[in-house]
């Protein structure tokens, strides 16, 4: 018999009486029924994922209730540290990401209308529907949907198909 099978056989049992055990599922159901249940009606809304408050939150009340005869080790705080600055930086990257989306949004469409600007005056070719239109740009609108002016009606940029090169006047 091995020294961990007889620590084991030795060691009193401890198991909890029928009403504790009722106690303490009725405690665990009333604090879920406070949390979500009436947390909802007050606004407040779970959420599935923890953020870099959650995790201060929890590191500050792990350090609190720590046992003052085996504190932390140095290595396990640095570790959890070392976490935090790392959700730190994700999370400073995807608002920089989300910031980089907006401005390239910007410049696609900045890009799109210089496109049909540098139109003007040019013959071109249009898709409306079933439809060719052929014709010279006299116009061109500016904003997120630039449109041009041909055969004195304004089709969306996206519709040309096709810009030509201006003909040479006749010598």
């Amino acid at each position: 018999m091995s020294m961990v099978d007889a620590v084991q056989r030795e060691a009193p049992k401890f198991e909890m009486s029928p009403e504790d055990k009722t106690r303490r599922v009725q405690e665990v159901n009333d604090l879920n029924v406070e949390t979500f249940i009436k947390g909802k009606e007050n606004g407040r809304v779970p959420r599935q994922a923890l953020g870099k408050d959650d995790f201060l939150q929890l590191l500050m009340k792990q350090l609190s209730y720590q046992d003052p005869l085996a504190p932390m080790e140095d290595k396990e705080f640095i570790a959890q540290m070392a976490q935090f600055s790392s959700l730190e930086q994700i999370t400073s990257m995807a608002q920089g990401f989300n910031k980089l989306s907006g401005d390239f949004s910007r410049i696609a469409d900045l890009l799109s209308g210089s496109e049909a600007s540098a139109a003007l005056g040019k013959p071109v070719e249009i898709t409306d529907g079933e439809r060719l239109v052929q014709g010279t740009v006299r116009a061109v609108t500016r904003g997120k949907i630039p449109q041009v002016l041909v055969n004195g009606s304004y089709y969306n940029w996206d519709q040309v198909q096709t810009v030509f090169e201006e003909k040479e006047a006749a010598l």
